[in-house]
């Protein structure tokens, strides 16, 4: 997703476009991958704009979720985090998560199209969206195991 269209999305749902909607949107997509806390993108974007707050990330987090211009996504350690939406995200891919240090792997492929389609066809049940997490060792960690 561009700037534009991220402007055109606000015009149309009746929002402002505002100088700090836009930075914050620009800090999500100069990250792609980072998988950003609101605390960690407030860092980032008051390099920016000194006097844009916190409140300000949260409200314009919550509006871009509510919009689908983002993802936001939950790895069990209390906090969310959020990263853009590609335009060819059909929905969110797939994370793995090591336990030991805490790295987060995008996975791209998506193997769950062929279970989506019996699952919609057996129950009737048109699916929007998945979340699907893989807990285990990054081979950095698994490497360290091993010496």
């Amino acid at each position: 997703m561009e700037v534009k269209d991220m402007k055109k999305l606000l015009v149309e749902n009746n929002y402002k476009i505002t100088k700090q909607r836009e930075i914050v949107f620009n800090v999500l997509n100069e990250n792609k991958g980072n998988h950003l806390s609101p605390e960690e993108l407030h860092e980032i974007a008051s390099k920016y704009d000194k006097d844009l707050g916190i409140a300000t990330v949260y409200r314009t987090l919550v509006i871009f979720d509510k919009m689908n211009i983002v993802h936001k996504l939950d790895f069990d350690d209390k906090r969310y985090r959020y990263e853009i939406i590609r335009d060819d995200d059909k929905h969110q891919h797939h994370h793995l998560l090591c336990k030991d240090c805490g790295k987060i792997i995008e996975v791209e492929e998506d193997y769950l199209e062929t279970l989506e389609q019996i699952i919609e066809e057996k129950y009737k049940f048109k699916i929007i969206n998945h979340d699907l997490k893989f807990y285990g060792k990054c081979s950095d960690c698994s490497n360290l195991e091993k010496k």
